[in-house]
């Protein structure tokens, strides 16, 4: 597994501790965020939109399915996938999915970190 694979793996990892203490650590410190219904551009950002959706989604399991990585060089890399999760919101289980795109940078040392992610969620079709 590459680096930059590692790099995805231990994000997803790390969301799922539902610390963000731990995710930050995969996190460049200019990262931003494009979710579907807000746009974070400041690590404190960033913190308050995971804590809210760990609270909305409680005990949320998030995933990564069909990983694509659409490039990957000597210090960067930018994969797409389709993201899954499930957890208790109200007191019922509770899933969904939707499409992410994330880029990851190689920064001193060699580590990889994570600069921007999009997630959306399908629409409704009518």
């Amino acid at each position: 597994m590459s680096a930059f694979e590692n790099a995805l793996k231990a994000y997803i990892t790390a969301t799922n501790t539902h610390r963000f203490e731990e995710v930050e650590k995969s996190l460049h410190p200019h990262a931003v965020y494009w979710f579907t219904d807000e746009t974070c551009t400041t690590m404190e950002q960033i913190r308050a939109y995971f804590e809210h959706a760990w609270n909305t989604v409680q005990d949320e399991i998030y995933s990564a399915h069909n990983v694509y990585w659409l490039t990957t060089g000597d210090d960067n890399a930018t994969c797409i996938y389709t993201f899954h999760y499930e957890g208790i919101m109200n007191g019922k289980h509770v899933t969904g999915s939707g499409r992410a795109t994330n880029v990851f940078t190689k920064v001193k040392h060699g580590e990889w970190l994570l600069i921007h992610e999009h997630l959306s969620a399908p629409s409704e079709r009518k």
